[in-house]
């Protein structure tokens, strides 16, 4: 039996690690795509246990690295539904990191997964609708509801954008950029 309402609490995941040497690239920061993948992760766990099914990440928003983590460090992720569709969530992330040394917690990066619900055959699913509690609930799904309508005016323009007109070209002054066609 589906649930028909949940409330954001009953999406909200938490998750830590310990960043070890073989987690780091070249200059002994770690690696920008492992916590990609930690995302990931928690994105589909918070998704998964809202809608009660299996989901699948359809897309990303920005992923600004703020903070540079070190090996040693304990990063925690945090996430929850901040948005639903029909089959559609809005997953938002907070990833810190902390010294466990000194305690010192930084801020790393925020990023926003949407996630589909899907059946064992692949078909989308609806998901539960979503009882905003608070007004901190309130103010990230109206964020989110205008992440979307960005994203879906961007896209728009760019299938309308025609880069060959002779004012696109000309545009490309402005740039660091040289036209050799």
């Amino acid at each position: 039996m589906t649930v028909s309402v949940q409330k954001v609490s009953a999406s909200k995941v938490t998750i830590s690690e310990l960043m070890l040497p073989s987690h780091s690239n070249f200059s002994g920061k770690i690696h920008g795509g492992y916590i990609l993948m930690l995302m990931d992760q928690i994105a589909f766990a918070c998704a998964s246990k809202y809608s009660g099914c299996y989901c699948v990440t359809a897309s990303v928003d920005t992923v600004d690295f703020l903070n540079p983590i070190e090996i040693g460090e304990l990063v925690t992720m945090k996430a929850s539904v901040n948005y639903v569709g029909s089959s559609s969530m809005v997953v938002g992330i907070r990833v810190t990191s902390q010294n466990i040394q000194t305690g010192k917690v930084k801020h790393c990066n925020s990023s926003y997964f949407t996630m589909v619900a899907k059946d064992e055959n692949g078909n989308n699913v609806k998901v539960p609708t979503l009882i905003l509690s608070n007004l901190e609930e309130v103010r990230r799904f109206y964020n989110s509801v205008r992440r979307i309508a960005l994203k879906k005016e961007r896209n728009m323009h760019e299938e309308t954008f025609d880069h060959t007109t002779p004012e696109a070209l000309e545009g490309l002054n402005l740039y660091n950029v040289k036209l050799d066609l």
